[in-house]
């Protein structure tokens, strides 16, 4: 079995990159750019999904309580209405509770104030694990013994719905275009690089090198571009990162956005930033020096 020198490779590689400083730097930088990019999109549709899902648990199923019900009923009804599937939680209020809530609501209005709390019902605040099953949910919490009625907006709930699908499918496809423009770039970059040593190429393939032992060098190159890209870019969307979220923070029409710490997110963005790299760097280098290897 043919055995290399992995350490005549690595070395091979840095000295490839020194010497075509400017072209190596092209290629870091294309790579920063792209990776970039993807971190962003990502980091948004990561944002947007969390807002949503907090927008979700607001989106509760009220249940008015059948007023002929006594006291140990109504106690019974919340073990029932929390064995119906995807039912997550229920919280019960009761009509003096709801009063006093629409009071405060209300507080500037003094005929509404005035309300008695016979007007209001017990009711069960229902929060759901699943809004894709709502539907049905909804079915069977109407069919339960001792629910008078209930409240809830299906229009809102497939809003949110739509907008998830729609959010996690723009995601997938801005990541699969730009990663595909990244390799293009980057071996087109790298294809620049390695026609200046066509020449040297050709030498070492007459001089009996194999295939393998002329590529290790330029795959070894991809790697170490993509990893400083990937270091670089994740230095820089950090940054961004923060700077946004300042922004966000002290900007008073955009409170209503709530953005996630990146600390949390940083030990997977980097992961993937490092991958994505190494894919990018490797397969670009083997893609550009193909060619090159067919003498």
């Amino acid at each position: 079995m043919r055995r290399y020198n992995f350490g005549y490779f690595i070395a091979e590689g840095f000295r490839s990159i020194v010497n075509h400083g400017l072209m190596s730097f092209a290629a870091v930088c294309m790579s920063v750019c792209c990776l970039l990019i993807m971190g962003s999109f990502t980091l948004v549709a990561v944002n947007a999904n969390a807002m949503l899902a907090e927008w979700e648990d607001e989106n509760i199923i009220l249940a008015y309580v059948d007023e002929t019900l006594d006291e140990e009923a109504v106690s019974a009804l919340q073990a029932t209405l929390e064995s119906i599937p995807n039912v997550q939680e229920t919280t019960f209020t009761s009509r003096e509770e709801a009063m006093e809530k629409y009071k405060d609501s209300n507080e500037d209005n003094k005929l509404l104030t005035d309300l008695p709390a016979e007007v209001f019902r017990d009711r069960y605040q229902i929060q759901v694990e699943s809004l894709a099953q709502m539907s049905e949910t909804i079915e069977q919490i109407k069919g339960t013994p001792g629910v008078a009625k209930i409240r809830t907006d299906p229009q809102v709930t497939e809003g949110f719905m739509v907008i998830r699908n729609i959010a996690s499918l723009v995601a997938v496809i801005l990541v699969i275009v730009l990663f595909l423009m990244s390799l293009f770039i980057i071996s087109n970059t790298v294809k620049l690089a390695t026609f200046n040593r066509r020449e040297e190429i050709a030498i070492m393939k007459m001089c009996g090198a194999t295939n393998a032992f002329v590529r290790w060098p330029f795959v070894v190159e991809g790697m170490i571009l993509g990893l400083i890209g990937a270091g670089v870019a994740f230095a820089l969307q950090w940054g961004l990162y923060r700077l946004i979220d300042a922004a966000v923070t002290t900007s008073d029409t955009l409170r209503l956005i709530t953005l996630l710490p990146f600390a949390g997110m940083a030990p997977m963005l980097f992961l993937v930033f490092l991958v994505t790299g190494l894919i990018i760097g490797v397969l670009g280098s083997v893609l550009a020096i193909g060619k090159f290897l067919q003498v």
